[in-house]
């Protein structure tokens, strides 16, 4: 963007419910798909430790911090899927404490609604520390980035030729 005006819109998003997720992303798509728009959805991942009254540990991930990230990426695979009634239906079951779980339901919606051909893919994971007892904290980070393409979502990936002639999809 360097060198080029731009202007941020701030677009805070509260406790809400998963209609209203799908409401605003619909809302937004059009948005989605004007290639002069950038979106940033920003969020923690799991907070975990008595502090934030989230202790979930399941004994056979391993250690704390091990069943804390095994919990992270089964969302972190439902994102990038983008299956919008998994994503809810892991959120009402672990209670994950995503602090931005609403703000990625909404990108989620808008990208579905948009009806262009999205592939979302998290690049890095992070706790802030690893928890080894029950007394511990810790917060998740993880990053993720959406490439968008002009084609729509319905339509498949085009074949890719290589100079050999071999055809990879």
């Amino acid at each position: 963007m360097q060198g080029r005006d731009f202007t941020i819109v701030p677009i805070v998003v509260g406790n809400t419910s998963p209609a209203i997720e799908k409401q605003v992303g619909e809302l937004l798509a059009p948005f989605a798909a004007d290639p002069a728009n950038f979106f940033v959805v920003s969020s923690d991942f799991c907070h975990w430790g008595a502090r934030f009254r989230y202790q979930r540990y399941k004994q056979e991930d391993g250690p704390i911090h091990a069943s804390i990230e095994q919990l992270d990426r089964r969302g972190m695979a439902l994102i990038e899927k983008q299956d919008i009634p998994a994503f809810d239906s892991y959120l009402r079951e672990t209670q994950n404490t995503i602090c931005g779980r609403h703000p990625i339901g909404v990108l989620l919606n808008m990208l579905a609604a948009s009806q262009l051909h999205a592939e979302i893919s998290f690049t890095r994971y992070a706790q802030s520390s690893p928890c080894q007892r029950m007394t511990d904290s810790s917060v998740s980070y993880a990053s993720a980035v959406v490439n968008v393409s002009d084609r729509p979502a319905s339509e498949p990936a085009p074949a890719d030729v290589t100079a050999s002639g071999q055809l990879h999809s």
